[in-house]
């Protein structure tokens, strides 16, 4: 499995923005899908972004237009930038990766079951 950790959460207001980096280490899938998810308080984890080996990335509705997800193979570096931030952005936000493409099914690789490897997680809120 790789190894995964969090950076660059923190507070921000409404409308501002954020770059959350993920670092990976270990058995770093070359040819494997890596995606940001978020939980907050009394909700499910939920699917924000995601990344194939390929470079192609599909995003959850309600970040459409406003995140960004990338990915540096050169420094084993996953990003998100949170951009237009709303309140509702609030939550801990975690890098997975597997070691698969990412599932052709939309609904399936914003699922985290499709994951292997999970981050600690960095917590972002945003204030209004």
């Amino acid at each position: 499995q790789v190894q995964l950790v969090e950076s660059g959460g923190g507070a921000v207001q409404a409308g501002g923005s954020l770059r959350l980096s993920c670092s990976a280490a270990g058995d770093t899938y070359s040819r494997g899908c890596m995606a940001w998810f978020r939980q907050a308080p009394g909700k499910e984890r939920e699917g924000v972004a995601v990344i194939d080996f390929d470079g192609s990335t599909d995003y959850a509705e309600f970040v459409k237009g406003r995140f960004t997800i990338s990915k540096d193979n050169a420094k084993n570096t996953l990003y998100l930038q949170i951009s237009s931030a709303k309140p509702e952005d609030t939550a801990m936000y975690y890098c997975a990766a597997d070691s698969r493409a990412c599932h052709p099914s939309a609904a399936r690789r914003l699922g985290p079951s499709e994951y292997n490897s999970w981050g600690q997680g960095t917590q972002v809120t945003v204030s209004s």
